[in-house]
């Protein structure tokens, strides 16, 4: 009973039914949003009107849909694939090589019957044959009258290798669910953070306890005044707040740290610092308008106890300069860095504020995903291996020769060819 189970789960058709499984829910964790807020499911998807005429938020969240890859199902059927995988491995592709590896001499000449490519030889020099056979590098056996030759034993290795690649990826992903995490934080230019904005985390995953600081942050520009990249010069602190490494990041060059990676995403305007005559600094917040084209902020500065008088201050850069407009919209112009305007009293401005977005994450299953993938390149080359076969049996005057091959069956037929020639 035990072994029907085994062979059941060993067959081919069961495998490629689970990863067909696996592909379809891994579809449905790329198309449906994953670890979000309840609120976004339920006006994503809502009762009244399903996506593709099924999908409505209380199924996502009753079937585990908003977190696929950490589902203990989906777990389940990457466990069931990998013994499928193992279980092939053992009770079908060793044994397959092992029989391989066997010297197969054909005991009777009826056997050559049963070949595609095979001939009978009157007129022949036996260790000529076996010459020109030996030089394309056969490994040669001889019972009596009877050879059996095989070159090519590598390239039956190769499926035993896809195996072991696909359960080291399957592996590395359930690693990755359990012990990985992402996190986002939006941190000002000069300040010290704790990874405290937790996106996603497995089951498993212990956060670092590390601190990091943002000694600046900056944007290159274009000739035509777009964003050319975002740059944050990161410091990693220890417990007692001293650096410990040290970093210029920008969007693709992350800060790897025991790692932990420290990506470059997204830039905010906190607000603007000025300066009165009195030498005095003081700040007006900066507040995101949302512009879904361009990013713009304003600030209110007031000129007046009661709040009611001021102007308004525009920033859509940080490039150093502002513009500025009055109560009813009408432009006076723009200032710099250092630039002084006069409001009632003089004001100058000596910094706009920013912060950097970080994304913070770790995934301690990527380099074993890198081996698998490294190890199905691998299988792949060692697949163009070919396996070919030759038997020999000399019959009185007579010499039956046949053979068979993998692949590059055309090659193998012109090899033969100059064998009986």
């Amino acid at each position: 009973m035990r072994q029907k189970i085994f062979r059941f789960v060993a067959d081919l058709r069961f495998s490629i039914f689970l990863l067909l499984l696996i592909s379809v829910f891994s579809i449905f964790g790329t198309i449906i949003e994953q670890d979000q807020s309840l609120e976004l499911y339920k006006n994503n998807y809502p009762l009244t009107n399903p996506v593709f005429g099924f999908l409505t938020w209380d199924r996502i969240i009753n079937l585990g849909l908003d977190h696929v890859y950490k589902t203990w199902w989906f777990f389940g059927l990457i466990f069931l694939f990998g013994l499928s995988l193992i279980s092939c491995t053992f009770l079908q592709q060793l044994p397959s090589l092992k029989i391989a590896r066997r010297c197969q001499f054909f005991r009777t000449t009826s056997q050559f019957s049963r070949l595609k490519i095979f001939t009978v030889l009157n007129n022949f020099s036996f260790n000529q044959i076996l010459a020109q056979i030996k030089l394309k590098n056969y490994s040669i056996f001889q019972q009596k009258n009877t050879i059996y030759c095989y070159k090519g034993l590598t390239g039956r290795i190769a499926p035993i290798i896809v195996h072991f690649s696909m359960i080291l990826v399957l592996v590395g992903t359930i690693v990755g669910s359990l012990f990985g995490f992402k996190a986002q934080e939006l941190v000002p230019k000069t300040e010290s953070f704790h990874i405290q904005n937790i996106l996603s985390n497995g089951q498993l995953t212990t956060i670092p306890k590390t601190s990091a600081r943002i000694n600046d942050f900056w944007i290159t520009y274009t000739k035509s005044k777009t964003i050319s990249q975002f740059y944050s010069d990161i410091s990693i602190l220890d417990t007692k707040g001293k650096e410990i490494k040290r970093k210029t990041i920008s969007v693709n060059y992350p800060l790897i740290d025991n790692n932990v990676y420290y990506y470059q995403t997204d830039w905010n305007l906190v607000g603007l610092r000025f300066q009165t005559d009195e030498n005095n600094v003081i700040e007006s917040p900066l507040v995101n308008l949302n512009n879904n084209s361009n990013k713009i902020w304003l600030s209110w500065i007031a000129t007046n106890s009661s709040l009611t008088e001021g102007f308004v201050i525009i920033a859509d850069n940080l490039q150093g300069y502002c513009s500025i407009y009055n109560e009813v919209g009408q432009f006076l112009g723009n200032i710099e860095l250092n630039e002084t305007i006069n409001f009632k009293s003089p004001l100058t401005l000596i910094e706009i504020i920013s912060s950097t977005g970080l994304q913070i994450k770790t995934d301690p299953g990527i380099p074993i995903i890198y081996g698998g993938f490294f190890f199905l390149m691998l299988s792949t080359l060692i697949s163009y291996i070919t396996y070919s076969q030759i038997w020999i049996i000399q019959n009185n005057n007579k010499l039956f020769i046949g053979g068979t091959t993998n692949r590059a069956i055309f090659d193998f037929e012109l090899e033969f060819f100059k064998f009986v020639k």
